[in-house]
């Protein structure tokens, strides 16, 4: 087999690369002289996943498709922390991605069952009040395209970033309890009533008729008494602002023409 690099980094100070090779070695360089100072070996498949720890120069993280998650003292060539993503009854998840958190005191990971892994000191009772599985119910919406050639959300019709805020669900697309739903931005402050989606019944890719959410429950802001969402007060700010400015100053409206011109300046 022709040995490949297939990633590289660099570490906290400059002073060494790392690169990881096809055939599951990583390779430790000084990085002024290019001498190979240390063959790191551990990974039983490729590595796709090199980081660099933000402020400790002699720490690198590296994770592959084994599973397998390694913290290495790169400056000597030996394993510090070693983990492997083993999951019940379904053997071993390949880690796609890692990233140090800027205090470099947790680390947290993504594979290839969709799952987030979170590494780090003291106790996960923070962690401990969130759902195992949580999706937003429109992660899997289908899209569409107008004659404009924009995208749009299939069943509701409207651009995606357009749309309320989504509901949190689990992996069968049933809604979480309300404590849950404020944790969405732009749910933080709704009342209990404008948490609770609207459910129906959806047909899956093999036929059966599952209970999933299938809309959800939008707020007239003209209605006296219900909570105006912040974002569209923003907006409709941004707009009186921009038409105060018009009014004020007709060429610079967009699409009057500038400096005698005809074609007109986009807006």
């Amino acid at each position: 087999m022709k040995p490949k690099v297939t990633m590289i980094a660099w570490n906290q100070n400059d002073n060494y690369v790392v690169t990881a090779v096809n055939n599951h070695l990583l390779k430790v360089w000084n990085s002024c002289t290019g001498q190979l100072l240390h063959d790191l070996v551990g990974h039983a498949d490729e590595v796709f996943v090199l980081e660099p720890h933000p402020f400790d120069p002699r720490v690198m993280l590296s994770a592959g498709h084994d599973g397998n998650v390694f913290i290495w003292d790169i400056t000597k060539g030996t394993k510090t922390k070693h983990y492997f993503n083993m999951i019940e009854g379904q053997g071993h998840g390949a880690v796609f991605d890692c990233k140090f958190s800027p205090d470099g005191q947790h680390f947290a990971c993504t594979d290839s069952h969709g799952h987030l892994l979170i590494f780090g000191f003291g106790c996960s009772r923070p962690y401990e009040k969130i759902p195992d599985q949580m999706f937003f119910h429109t992660d899997y919406r289908p899209l569409i395209r107008d004659s404009n050639n924009y995208v749009l959300d299939e069943q509701t019709q409207q651009a995606p970033h357009l749309m309320p805020p989504p509901f949190l669900v689990d992996v069968d697309g049933n809604p979480h309890p309300t404590k849950y739903q404020r944790l969405v931005p732009g749910r933080e402050n709704c009342a209990d009533e404008h948490l609770i989606p609207q459910l129906g019944y959806v047909a899956t890719s093999d036929g059966e008729v599952v209970e999933q959410v299938i809309g959800q429950q939008t707020v007239d802001q003209e209605e006296p008494g219900l909570e105006p969402s912040i974002l569209d007060g923003m907006i409709r700010q941004l707009q009186l602002e921009q038409d105060q400015r018009t009014a004020a100053d007709p060429e610079a409206a967009p699409g009057a023409p500038q400096n005698g011109e005809g074609t007109p300046r986009r807006g």
